[in-house]
């Protein structure tokens, strides 16, 4: 059977964490050994969720002297999917994994008008107290939620609308090759009437994309969500993808 596996959350990195990569290469590697007898008996297409790394990506960017502009989410969507699925690539190898392993940078594509953009309510980057999390909000233009019991920020979430590569990942898996795709819910981009593509600010869940890559890889596919703790099994779930609301409403630094 082909199986759609979303890692997220505690797969990468645990709440409170340091974003350091020991840390979150120790994570992977359980990740890839609780994925490996999986992929022993079945074809598996893999994606990752993003939201520590990306959030990381953006405040190092924002502080970087010497650009003229922090970069835009797309392209730090693109920097977190190469980072990650190339530890991801190297620890299921290393977890014996025998069917050659692929990362595909992957672009999803979005509505311009999905109503997303204007209700931001994904979480990136780290957990703060309240009040630093609002001076942040204040000096960056953020706007930040509750996420338990701290605060983090939110940025617009669109639902796929389609996988540019889905093509690409279909034949890799076709011909027995284990995929990691759609990292970070996949890189968002809008095409124009032309066809032509352009990123946006913007994170995809990656639960959808998920749900996504399970209808468009393959007629029969379930999805999988290990959560990759040393102690827990992988769990499997018939329903494709449910992405849940924010813990708290969006606050705007205005």
């Amino acid at each position: 059977m082909r199986i759609v596996v979303a890692l997220g959350g505690n797969a990468l990195l645990e709440r409170e964490e340091r974003p350091d990569a020991v840390i979150q290469r120790r994570h992977v590697r359980q990740a890839a050994a609780a994925l490996a007898p999986l992929a022993a008996g079945h074809q598996l297409v893999l994606c990752h969720g993003n939201g520590p790394q990306v959030g990381l990506l953006a405040l190092e960017s924002q502080a970087d002297a010497s650009l003229s502009r922090p970069y835009p989410l797309d392209v730090l969507v693109g920097q977190t999917q190469g980072m990650i699925g190339y530890w991801l690539s190297q620890e299921l190898r290393n977890a014996g994994v025998a069917q050659p392993v692929a990362c595909v940078v992957s672009q999803t594509v979005v509505d311009p008008s999905d109503p997303a953009f204007g209700h931001p309510s994904k979480f990136i980057g780290a957990s703060y107290d309240q009040g630093e999390a609002e001076a942040l909000a204040a000096r960056r233009g953020w706007v930040i939620a509750a996420d338990g019991p701290g605060w983090r920020r939110v940025v617009a979430s669109p639902r796929p609308r389609g996988l540019v590569e889905i093509e690409t990942i279909r034949s890799l898996a076709d011909a027995g090759v284990l995929v990691i795709c759609g990292g970070g819910g996949g890189i968002p981009v809008v095409r124009s009437d032309g066809g032509e593509l352009t990123g946006v600010e913007a994170v995809v869940d990656k639960d959808l994309t998920a749900a996504e890559l399970a209808i468009t890889s393959t007629p029969t596919a379930c999805s999988y969500s290990p959560t990759c703790r040393p102690s827990s099994a992988v769990t499997a779930r018939r329903t494709l993808g449910r992405s849940g609301p924010p813990a708290g409403r969006p606050r705007s630094a205005r």
